[in-house]
């Protein structure tokens, strides 16, 4: 490998880990990361990630507590989020949706949009009820055959699109997801097109179900979907069908406003 091969191969391989620390922060921006837990998941050797993770605290893109020394995301990465943000912003479009879907539940409400191969977590409401479901985190990406609201963007691509990443997740599900089943998620998908909607149970976290709907833009692309995470014996059928109520009501008023924004780029 000659020198400049070499330099190259190097420098991916730091962007590489820069790019799944902050992914990895942003995971578990809510309550702090610890420096185990990251070394732990992306894969790294303690000094290397707590050299990396003290540079980006000296560039604001991260920021480390003094007393836990846990480490968040840090004010830079907001200011590039701005700067970054589209001009159709599906979290600013559906926030109060989720908020009036949480109250009339008293359950968990999530919005996740898509990411290439990946479903990612950009909000969240709280219903009043006092066993709280939080099988995500706002910021926290899973493979797209992972998690209720994933699944009902997933299950309404074309069959090519679902075989790729099918196959892409392949590897990496069954990794992280011992309990993963493709063949379940092959039901899941089959009974979400005739249903319209998703209901699974979580894969993560025993004992939890999620009703989740697909939000579509102009050409009828599934970009996002809203779900409602609860316990599997608290989700009985008057429970179900006020949940799928809610969404719906929620997203026909979404759809027309969204396809508008759209036309309007």
């Amino acid at each position: 490998m000659t020198a400049p091969t070499a330099a190259i191969k190097s420098g991916t391989q730091v962007v590489q880990r820069v790019a799944a620390l902050l992914r990895s922060v942003s995971a578990r921006n809510r309550l702090g990361a610890r420096l185990i837990d990251l070394c732990t998941e992306v894969n790294i050797e303690r000094p290397t990630a707590h050299r990396i993770l003290q540079g980006l605290v000296s560039e604001g893109l991260i920021r480390q507590d003094e007393t836990s020394k846990r480490y968040f995301l840090g004010s830079m990465i907001y200011e590039m989020g701005l700067a970054a943000s589209p001009r159709t912003n599906m979290r600013d479009l559906c926030h109060a949706h989720l908020q009036q879907i949480a109250q009339a539940t008293g359950d968990t409400v999530f919005l996740t949009t898509r990411a290439g191969f990946d479903g990612v977590c950009i909000d969240r409401a709280e219903g009043a009820f006092p066993i709280k479901v939080f099988v995500l985190e706002v910021g926290r990406r899973r493979p797209l055959n992972i998690g209720g609201g994933a699944l009902a963007i997933l299950s309404f691509l074309d069959d090519n699109e679902i075989e790729r990443i099918l196959s892409i997740n392949k590897e990496r599900c069954a990794e992280k997801f011992p309990n993963y089943s493709e063949a379940e998620v092959r039901k899941i998908i089959a009974r979400a097109r005739a249903r319209g909607f998703v209901i699974s149970d979580a894969v993560e976290l025993p004992g939890v179900r999620t009703i989740a709907f697909p939000i579509f833009d102009k050409n009828n692309h599934p970009v996002a979907a809203i779900s409602v995470a609860t316990l599997s014996q608290r989700m009985d059928k008057g429970r179900s069908d006020l949940a799928i109520s809610c969404i719906t009501k929620a997203i026909e008023q979404i759809q027309p406003t969204l396809l508008t924004m759209e036309d309007g780029n």
